[in-house]
């Protein structure tokens, strides 16, 4: 990939701002008319989002090259509440690969600036890449994500999974899920949607089934997503009082993710 001169760490390169560049907003929303011209442009407000998405500093901390602290948060403000991130996002991994489908959950602290809130999980629902798929931008080895739900930390997986699972096109998949997901209602409700599953059943259960190890050992590719997510300060720990704010900052990790 070409780099800028001058590119700091955790900025996008031109091959990675050109895949995103035309899905973000004009940077002045009079654009051709007379007006004030915006202080920073977009490139530099999404870098300076990624830079405090990747190292968790709080917002009056951004360093001046990318412009002026409020007026990239203002900018973090309205592509959130615009659903941008989450457009993005999903616009980069439109061509995932269902064959399988690995669902799983991930815990996260929550500072004491974030309002005493609780802890909440990440519950994320990731394709593993084929290594016989012939598109090199999903043959990478990796687990890519898919859809992400917020929950409180003490929920059990089970309660949110049928949710998760209602938010892509299953059908034709087969989903791997740890026996945490092996209850009777999720398994119902793969089976309504004419995909299968390997998910294994307790030790204790009175009626269980066979499952496919050998498949089942692709599940580690989620636990190698969520490491990689977590290298995102923003989301290992959740500064944001707005439950919304730290899901656009999920989204953002998944974007920087799915552009290498």
């Amino acid at each position: 990939q070409t780099i800028r001169m001058g590119t700091k760490r955790y900025e996008l390169t031109d091959s990675e701002w050109n895949q995103i560049k035309d899905m973000l907003p004009p940077e002045h929303p009079k654009e051709g008319k007379r007006g004030r011209p915006a202080k920073c442009d977009n490139r530099s407000a999404m870098n300076g989002i990624l830079w405090i998405a990747r190292g968790g500093a709080p917002w009056r901390e951004l360093p001046e090259r990318y412009g002026p602290w409020q007026t990239v948060y203002s900018r973090f403000r309205k592509w959130r509440d615009m659903g941008m991130f989450e457009a993005v996002f999903q616009a980069l991994s439109v061509d995932a690969d269902f064959e399988n489908i690995s669902i799983d959950s991930t815990s996260c602290k929550v500072h004491q600036s974030a309002d005493g809130g609780k802890n909440q999980k990440i519950r994320q629902l990731v394709y593993p890449e084929a290594a016989e798929n012939e598109d090199p931008y999903l043959v990478d080895g990796l687990g890519n994500p898919l859809a992400f739900l917020l929950s409180s930390g003490n929920d059990h997986d089970s309660i949110h999974a049928i949710l998760l699972l209602s938010q892509v096109e299953i059908a034709g998949s087969n989903v791997l899920g740890d026996k945490a997901y092996g209850a009777k209602a999720i398994r119902q409700y793969i089976d309504s949607q004419e995909a299968a599953y390997t998910i294994p059943p307790k030790s204790d259960n009175s009626d269980p089934w066979p499952v496919d190890w050998h498949t089942y050992k692709e599940r580690h590719l989620v636990e190698c997503f969520f490491q990689k997510l977590k290298w995102f300060r923003r989301v290992f720990t959740c500064y944001d009082k707005l439950d919304a704010s730290f899901l656009a900052f999920v989204h953002i990790a998944a974007i920087a993710i799915l552009l290498k």
